[in-house]
């Protein structure tokens, strides 16, 4: 399993679009178009993701992984669901350490799916749909 992008949640804007420009030049590189040739119709016809939904992509399966009991102990261990905590307020967390944006960002993600997504009784059905409803998102 490969949580890679799942470490980009928070990044700035800027640095988004840094990793966006070598993606959108493999896009052209397949469709032998010009550099500056627009690539959005591309990437769709392609069906990939833009970078910023890449990151929520690896994020929710990250949390399907916990959830479910697929992902490592030591990521499953950060993040918990609100029923399992015993008191609603040490939801607040003053912590600004990497790993509680990065639950915080998973939890804001996930929150955010429709429920064709979270229904999904599979892995590869929760990432058919997640993709479906990503590249909806992104074009």
């Amino acid at each position: 399993m490969d949580y890679g992008n799942a470490m980009l949640a928070g990044v700035p804007a800027y640095a988004i679009s840094k990793l966006q420009s070598p993606l959108n030049a493999a896009a052209r590189l397949a469709f032998s178009l010009r550099k500056y040739d627009s690539v959005t119709l591309l990437l769709q016809q392609l069906h990939w993701l833009k970078v910023e939904q890449r990151i929520e992509y690896k994020l929710a399966v990250l949390v399907y992984h916990c959830i479910h009991g697929l992902a490592p102990p030591y990521l499953a261990n950060d993040l918990r669901r609100v029923a399992e905590l015993g008191m609603w307020w040490r939801l607040r967390s003053a912590s600004t350490h990497a790993r509680s944006r990065r639950s915080s960002a998973a939890a804001r993600v996930c929150n955010s799916l429709p429920d064709v997504v979270t229904a999904s009784t599979s892995l590869p059905m929760f990432k058919r749909h997640l993709k479906a409803v990503l590249c909806a998102k992104s074009y």
